[in-house]
């Protein structure tokens, strides 16, 4: 393997490997989003369906 071959391999792979790093830090960090409380949308009605 020649030597411009090498160092575009070598950079491709750094490249690649940095996004991923970055990506998956960016995942593991991020806050969670509240999630609706379905209840709350439903404080105005007051006959709720049975379960049988």
């Amino acid at each position: 393997m020649n030597t411009e071959a090498l160092i575009t391999m070598v950079l491709t792979q750094g490249i690649v490997a940095g996004f991923t790093i970055y990506f998956f830090y960016k995942v593991l960090t991020i806050k969670p989003k509240p999630e609706p409380d379905s209840f709350t949308e439903n404080d105005d009605v007051t006959d709720r369906q049975s379960v049988e």
